[in-house]
């Protein structure tokens, strides 16, 4: 076994071999993250096992999960509050469209198709009905569309169907007790605080070079994680509601997100997106292909023929329409959550883990390759920067072509 400088430095190293096969194809880094890490996973396995790449250690897996944490705050903290109220109609008509069908359809198409048992399927629609907050948060910021309305909005819509997800996971399998509402009741405390006790705790220390602002940051992040571990949900809900509550604060302040986005793109993310592509096991989808097939066109066509519709009502520009629809029918974070807490609790059998897996990272993909390369809008980013990779392109309204202030 290896030491863990030896494992970090082969981590890091595949991050950066992402970093420049992105740049060359002009794709998402995110998304060669996850490819990478599927042929990784299996380069591992050929030479004597997974546990070569070190994907389940420990200090692994924290760094990941921290990832996801910062990557879905940082999410959060994007959000402009006053964009967002103006278009709450869209987000909310989206996001839980986004959710329903794909948590209907692939739940049917599980059941009464691959004939899984009725858990099984209510656990499959669950696992494929979400909208991968971390994959299209990425992206915005490799296109500069984050700056946007149109991305705020996608962003908006992503964390409601994404809640969607979790309130059905809780109620179809959590037990609902007296932790649930215990984690409830304390972080509506905390994001009713954090807004009020977070200027006043930082503004004294901010331009100290002990970073003290991060590290406040951290520790709410973490421990609204740790409850949230506690009760039985996931750590990334709050905090992307914590990013939202702090937005107005902590969106104002440019460099500072820089300075996030470093720590968090730099360090962080890669761990997360090669560990959820080295979790795809391709035996599995060559033994049983028309498993994946069936699953993944339940979960993309269901997004889109709910979708495009809906987002025809609110954008006119049909490449808007297509790029919107196919960023929401990404999936990955809560995807692998709820397929692993159906593994864990015996609701699904490890082959359909794997099919279910594979299809999450599939759908962060597959549709996020197709409206890059296809349907990306450039009339919204000015000068037609993308994929620069730090997010700091500037970006113009579709609709009246004004800068947007944010």
């Amino acid at each position: 076994m290896f030491d863990f400088y030896s494992i970090a430095a082969v981590w890091m190293g595949l991050a950066g071999i992402s970093v420049l096969i992105a740049r060359r194809l002009k794709i998402s880094v995110a998304l060669v993250e996850i490819l990478i890490g599927v042929l990784a996973a299996m380069i591992a396995e050929r030479l004597g096992g997974l546990e070569l790449l070190g994907a389940k250690l420990p200090w692994v897996t924290f760094l990941a999960g921290t990832g996801a944490v910062m990557l879905t705050f940082l999410a959060g903290a994007e959000l402009d509050p006053v964009a967002l109220r103006k278009s709450w109609k869209e987000v909310i008509v989206v996001g839980l469209i986004s959710f329903a069908a794909p948590f209907l359809g692939c739940a049917a198409i599980a059941r009464w198709l691959l004939e899984w048992s009725p858990e099984a399927s209510w656990l499959a629609g669950v696992a494929l009905s979400t909208t991968s907050m971390a994959v299209v948060y990425a992206v915005m910021l490799e296109t500069g569309l984050n700056k946007t309305s149109f991305g705020k909005a996608i962003l908006g819509a992503c964390f409601v169907t994404d809640l969607g997800t979790v309130i059905a996971l809780g109620l179809l399998f959590a037990p609902f007790n007296i932790k649930t509402l215990i984690f409830a009741g304390v972080s509506a405390l905390a994001f009713v605080a954090l807004p009020f006790v977070t200027p006043k705790i930082i503004e004294p220390l901010k331009t100290h070079t002990g970073e003290f602002q991060t590290k406040w940051i951290l520790f709410f992040l973490f421990a609204l994680g740790s409850l949230a571990a506690w009760a039985g949900s996931e750590a990334v809900l709050p905090a992307y509601i914590a990013g939202m509550v702090l937005a107005s604060y902590i969106g104002a302040d440019h460099f500072y997100l820089a300075r996030l986005r470093t720590l968090t793109i730099g360090l962080l993310t890669p761990f997360y997106f090669i560990r959820a592509g080295s979790y795809v096991s391709i035996p599995a989808i060559v033994a049983a292909p028309l498993v994946f097939s069936a699953l993944f066109g339940g979960k993309v066509f269901s997004k889109i023929f709910g979708l495009l519709p809906i987002v025809r009502f609110f954008h006119k520009n049909a490449k808007e329409v297509w790029y919107y629809t196919l960023l929401m029918s990404t999936g990955l974070t809560f995807g692998s959550i709820s397929a692993m807490y159906g593994l864990t609790n015996g609701i699904i059998s490890q082959e359909q883990y794997s099919h279910l897996v594979a299809v999450v990272i599939g759908s962060a993909v597959i549709p996020t390759i197709i409206a890059n390369a296809v349907f990306l809008p450039l009339h919204l980013i000015k000068g037609k920067t993308v994929f620069s990779g730090s997010g700091d392109a500037s970006s113009e309204s579709g609709e009246s072509g004004e800068p947007e202030t944010a």
